[in-house]
């Protein structure tokens, strides 16, 4: 084995990269090192001599560039810095061939660093991830039009008018990017060039999130820099139907873990009536990733002030970041119209899961019963459904 490709006694893990939240630097070998952030990001750079001069090169964020991947660039880089290269002008040059969505990447790995906010590191690449990449993402950024551009912003003010603006800004900061870079003359995304027409300030109606994209969002809220705190509790938000304030005020002497059941107190409850809520296995997972963040309150997922629980605007912050113009109760809809569109469990079942009690006298009695385990069965559909790991098919009770 040559020099080039010993690494030191003690590097990084896979599993440690993936959990690293403290700011600071931890270095791997061949001046490759993970830098978190204070808001929590985690980005590749390597520390490298290059023709005499010291430099650092960033390879991207952790969330897209696995430990392996970032090893092999370090040790590239460094034979290249060895042989007289210089791979910070190779990837420069190499940057004329970048489709739009590479270059939205090396956007973020470049400037991102710089932004005062956090959140929005994350929220750029996710509003772009899902509003313009399905478009976009593959064509050479050289070649995007503003024709192209303006059918991206006319869609997306459609589903969520309030992030429009904020994509237009972020896809212009890709081609301000690019033409700093010599791979065009103009920006496609500047205002006179996309003629939009006048936006309609929105109502702020609450929506609620269809279903089918259910698994998507979930995949955003993981691949963003919030609290894991944070995303832990919006997870189990969708997963148990529940509202906000339920999931986010819950303490550790309401679950039976041994049981699977966590059991609302009514003074929790909106109606005021106890709640039985069935614990999936992805919610068993969530409560024992909570342990973790313990701080003494009993809170199983306290906020960043000590003793306090996380704050509804903290949930809606997230979500609305990362582009979903939707409202965190609407997750109850999504749950509902699932529950009527995409299985055959009775109306009164899908009620009682929601805690929702009416005057029939027939939802009246599934509320008196629980109907317990006929709810679990279909909260492990549901549970299925937002991990993405069921097809079309109609769930069926038995």
């Amino acid at each position: 084995m040559t020099s080039l490709n010993r690494r030191p006694a003690k590097t990084l893990t896979a599993q440690f990269v993936k959990n690293a939240s403290t700011p600071g630097k931890y270095f791997d070998g061949h001046g490759l090192f993970l830098r978190v952030d204070d808001g929590g990001g985690r980005y590749w750079v390597q520390r490298i001599v290059i023709r005499g001069k010291r430099r650092e090169i960033g390879l991207g964020p952790a969330s897209l560039i696995t430990l392996s991947e970032a090893r092999a660039a370090a040790i590239e880089n460094r034979r290249s810095a060895r042989s007289g290269g210089d791979p910070i002008a190779d990837k420069k040059q190499a940057s004329a061939i970048l489709t739009f969505k590479e270059a939205a990447q090396r956007v973020h790995v470049e400037l991102s660093p710089t932004w005062k906010n956090p959140k929005d590191r994350a929220a750029f690449l996710a509003t772009l991830e899902r509003y313009a990449f399905g478009t976009l993402g593959t064509v050479l950024v050289s070649e995007v039009t503003s024709s192209d551009i303006r059918k991206v912003i006319l869609g997306a003010r459609k589903v969520a008018p309030e992030v429009a603006r904020k994509l237009t800004f972020r896809i212009s900061a890709v081609f301000k990017w690019a033409i700093a870079e010599g791979m065009r003359a103009d920006n496609p995304a500047l205002a006179g060039a996309l003629a939009l027409p006048k936006q309609e300030k929105s109502k702020g109606q609450r929506k609620a999130l269809p279903y089918e994209e259910i698994n998507g969002f979930m995949a955003a809220v993981s691949a963003s820099a919030a609290t894991q705190a944070t995303k832990l509790a919006i997870e189990l938000v969708v997963l148990s139907a529940c509202r906000s304030g339920e999931v986010r005020g819950a303490v550790w002497p309401e679950f039976d873990l041994d049981a699977k059941v966590w059991t609302i107190p009514a003074e929790r409850m909106k109606m005021n009536r106890e709640h039985r809520v069935p614990l999936t296995a992805r919610a068993l997972q969530i409560l024992e990733e909570a342990k973790k963040l313990d701080d003494g309150s009993g809170l199983v997922f306290p906020g960043t002030k000590e003793g306090k629980q996380l704050s509804d605007m903290t949930l809606s912050k997230l979500v609305k970041e990362l582009g979903y113009a939707v409202d965190v109760h609407g997750f109850r809809a999504s749950f509902r119209t699932w529950a009527q569109e995409r299985t055959n469990f009775p109306r009164e079942i899908a009620e009682a899961a929601l805690a929702h009690v009416s005057g029939d006298a027939v939802e009246r009695a599934y509320a008196r019963s629980d109907v317990f385990q006929k709810r679990r069965k279909m909260m492990d559909a549901w549970a299925a459904y937002v991990a993405g790991t069921r097809g079309d098919n109609l769930v069926r009770i038995g």
